[in-house]
């Protein structure tokens, strides 16, 4: 039987906490941050823990996370 693969796009993007949970990055940081107001470029720093509802789909994709 051959290995499962890890989604490659996924794991570049997702890691884990200490005690197991999923961590990501904020979206819209990348460019056009003049249209951007500062309490919303203040806001997306950092990271932030991914919602319930969706960590099964994200571990779905990383099989040996």
């Amino acid at each position: 039987m051959p290995k499962m693969k890890n989604k490659s796009a996924v794991k570049k993007r997702f890691s884990l906490t200490g005690t197991g949970k999923l961590k990501r990055n904020f979206a819209n940081k990348r460019h056009c941050l003049f249209a951007k107001s500062q309490k919303m470029k203040r806001q997306a720093r950092g990271t932030t823990l991914v919602n319930e509802a969706d960590v099964k789909i994200v571990k779905q994709f990383l099989p040996y996370l």
